[in-house]
């Protein structure tokens, strides 16, 4: 922290075990390692640690990776990420934490934001953090979790879970949703949406979306639905009517309906929803227009209608949320960089002194 300003990055640390993926151990460094403050100050620092002293972590592929730190790390977090492992040993197998794995966990502090990312959600419900909580993983992996650990609310069909100081993940792709759900969180949907366009990825995807499509990749013969997003995206604060969006791709409802599901994992309706909602969320962040106007310009009409679809979204009303992120606003940088949480369900957390032992 610097003495002058009182500001201090968001430490995030990320726990590399033996038998990581690289993919997914380089997500938490490529998106909260990009989020700058208006003075071009980081907002969060990110360094990664091992259950040993610093030294060489083996991964699933034909290297090792260098982890300048040791577990001590982990005692200095604001968030503690896991990313998956395929070597988790008794963790994966029994529900056990190893004797260094426990004592490496016991070293975060009470209060730490907790995440995993895949197969990481294992340590988490080893170390008896997950009880009774829902969570989520990789959907091939889902029933071994839900066996291994019953008091687990195990769901395989969502992106990822934020359930407040504990966020989990599925495979891959889902930790890079989760990451920048975490940023959005923490800094609002401007500075989000800035780290998704330099990491060329979708903004936004909700995470009650499905993880897994049928047909995630439409037949090549047939036509797609991408124009008729991109049309309804510039016309948001209209009235949109299904069979207008089907138009746009001259494609009957019935088929658009099937094709967009194919494509997206959702309706047209629920993505025409989330859009809506995306949009309030940035126009409440960004701008001093009233709510009656962002309900227009959102295109749900009326304040009562917008009202309604974020509370059911983010469990907070529209002035609710733009008074914590203006709040935020006038103390950017200041010392912690997680303030009020916005989509969460606010409940306590005593830290993973008293864990499962192997």
């Amino acid at each position: 922290m610097s003495p002058s300003t009182g500001f201090r990055p968001h430490r995030v640390v990320v726990l590399a075990l033996d038998g990581l993926l690289p993919f997914e151990l380089g997500i938490p460094h490529r998106i909260f390692g990009r989020p700058k403050g208006p003075q071009g100050r980081h907002l969060y620092e990110v360094v990664t640690c091992s259950v040993r002293p610093p030294g060489p972590v083996e991964t699933d592929a034909d290297f090792a990776i260098q982890v300048a730190h040791g577990p001590e790390a982990l005692a200095t977090a604001d968030t503690v990420i896991v990313p998956a492992s395929y070597e988790l040993g008794p963790v994966f197998e029994e529900g056990v934490l190893t004797a260094d794995l426990a004592a490496a966990l016991a070293r975060i502090r009470p209060g730490t934001r907790l995440a995993s990312i895949c197969t990481g959600v294992y340590v988490l419900a080893a170390a008896g953090v997950l009880d009774g909580r829902p969570a989520t993983t990789h959907w091939a992996d889902a029933a071994r979790l839900q066996e291994l650990f019953p008091s687990v609310r195990v769901d395989p069909d969502v992106l990822f879970i934020d359930d407040g100081d504990v966020l989990t993940s599925a495979g891959v792709a889902a930790g890079i949703d989760l990451c920048l759900h975490m940023v959005r969180r923490d800094h609002g949907t401007a500075v989000a949406n800035e780290v998704a366009r330099r990491t060329v990825v979708p903004p936004h995807r909700d995470g009650g979306q499905a993880q897994y499509i049928e047909r995630p990749v439409p037949d090549p013969q047939q036509s797609g639905t991408t124009a008729a997003r991109a049309w309804a995206l510039g016309r948001l604060h209209q009235p949109i009517q299904l069979r207008d969006m089907a138009a746009q791709e001259a494609m009957s409802v019935r088929t658009f309906t099937r094709r967009f599901r194919e494509e997206v994992g959702v309706s047209p309706g629920q993505w025409l929803t989330q859009q809506r909602v995306e949009r309030a969320r940035h126009l409440l962040e960004s701008t001093d227009l009233s709510v009656d106007q962002i309900a227009r310009d959102a295109g749900f009409g009326t304040a009562q209608s917008m009202r309604q679809h974020l509370q059911a979204a983010l469990g907070v009303t529209p002035t609710a949320y733009r008074r914590t992120f203006r709040t935020r606003t006038a103390v950017t940088e200041g010392t912690e960089a997680i303030g009020t949480r916005v989509v969460e369900s606010h409940r306590s957390y005593g830290g993973v002194g008293a864990l499962r032992r192997g």
